[in-house]
């Protein structure tokens, strides 16, 4: 009887264990738990970092979008990508008037998939060092993965480099980044 408590007890252990392993915890943003089965919009309304990007959102009317099933990866820019636009620039996009600009700027944001860090690497290795995609909006945009590190290059040329990847949503995944990504207008 001590025996099979023994090994029931150590079979408990090990399953415990892989169970650890095997469960990567979400990275912080903003201060702020990011949990798993929560989606896009309910994990950003926390992140202290990503009140601009929230409030960009609900004025470009992608609430109800970015709730929906997926899957998305969004680049998702912070306060200080925002604030290092010109003067003025977020001001005005927030404006009813520019909700198709500031949608079409925010979609250039978004992949209709689930793209992982390894993933992104394996698909720019995969092309030569550069994987291309098209985001919902329609932009393209060039990924990079070199060294561990994840840059994204929108059509302007201008590099955003990931600061936070691989933030699990239950309708996808976000990659915080530092610049906001612009379309061609």
């Amino acid at each position: 009887m001590r025996r099979i408590a023994t090994l029931l007890l150590a079979g408990t252990i090990a399953v415990s264990a892989l169970a650890t392993i095997a469960y990567a915890e979400n990275p912080m943003v903003g201060g702020a738990a990011m949990y798993a089965n929560k989606n896009i919009v309910e994990n950003a309304v926390n992140s202290k970092v990503h009140t601009t990007l929230v409030a960009a959102v609900k004025a470009a009317g992608l609430v109800e979008t970015l709730q929906g099933a997926g899957p998305f990866t969004v680049f998702a820019p912070t306060n200080e990508a925002f604030a290092a636009l010109p003067a003025g620039t977020v001001e005005s996009l927030l404006k009813p008037e520019n909700k198709d600009k500031l949608t079409k700027i925010l979609t250039c944001h978004v992949i209709g998939a689930k793209a992982m860090g390894a993933d992104v690497a394996s698909m720019a290795k995969a092309d030569g060092g550069t994987h291309k995609v098209k985001t919902v909006g329609g932009c393209e945009l060039s990924l990079k993965a070199d060294g561990g590190k994840v840059t994204v290059t929108d059509e302007n040329g201008n590099v955003a480099k990931v600061t936070i990847a691989d933030v699990e949503q239950s309708n996808g995944v976000i990659h915080v980044i530092d610049k906001v990504l612009l379309p061609k207008m």
